[in-house]
């Protein structure tokens, strides 16, 4: 496959954009720990998060989350290089609030432990190996799949079927809600990953203004 090929399916000009991003939520996840670890961590708990029940079966859309960031990306990335600037850009911004957040306020939540030996019982207890409770406030899981929603909803009439902006949609606020049902989250982290994405994209918009 010849480099005008390759440009065709993913162009070339969206390769460091996303370099960049997945070197940024490096920084912002991992590398603040070096700066966090052993401090004091903050639970923002609130009695309505303490009232919500853990339903392990949330933890597919948990999980398939990373493939609706991937395709989202991907389909964002094909899209005129203005329109997808805005994004990627917004994007980092929004990363860059975390990684503010997560040195000067870091979080933690306590998880409970896990009953029962199903699949997603199971799947579960491996998201919760695999993932410290801490940089939780914004949410980085809803700040990526908001902001996939944004940027594939323009996307609907041109390149996808009619249905997939409400489907998307129904799946991202999937992922919202396995944030809290899995007890990764709480409601604040929500509305944090949100607002993250919003002022990112309208920051990034001065930039890259959507064309009229």
């Amino acid at each position: 496959m010849n480099l005008k090929k390759i440009n065709r399916i993913f162009p070339l000009y969206s390769v460091l954009p996303i370099a960049a991003m997945l070197a940024m939520n490096a920084i912002t996840y991992f590398g603040t720990r070096i700066f966090t670890t052993g401090r004091y961590h903050y639970n923002i708990e609130s009695p309505l998060d303490r009232m919500l029940p853990v339903v392990p079966f949330f933890v597919v859309f948990y999980l398939l989350a990373y493939g609706q960031w991937i395709a989202g990306y991907i389909l964002i990335g094909r899209e005129k290089k203005s329109y997808a600037y805005r994004f990627f850009l917004g994007e980092i911004i929004a990363k860059s609030f975390c990684l503010v957040i997560f040195l000067v306020f870091p979080t933690t939540l306590n998880r409970p432990e896990i009953t029962g030996n199903g699949i997603f019982e199971r799947l579960l207890a491996m998201v919760y190996s695999l993932d410290a409770a801490d940089n939780l406030f914004p949410s980085i899981h809803c700040l990526e799949s908001w902001l996939c929603y944004r940027g594939c909803r323009k996307l609907t009439a041109t390149r996808l079927p009619r249905w997939f902006s409400g489907a998307n949609l129904v799946f991202t606020l999937g992922v919202f809600a396995s944030t809290v049902l899995l007890k990764q989250h709480v409601l604040i982290d929500i509305a944090g990953g949100f607002a993250a994405v919003e002022i990112g994209l309208l920051i990034s918009s001065r930039f890259f203004p959507a064309e009229t």
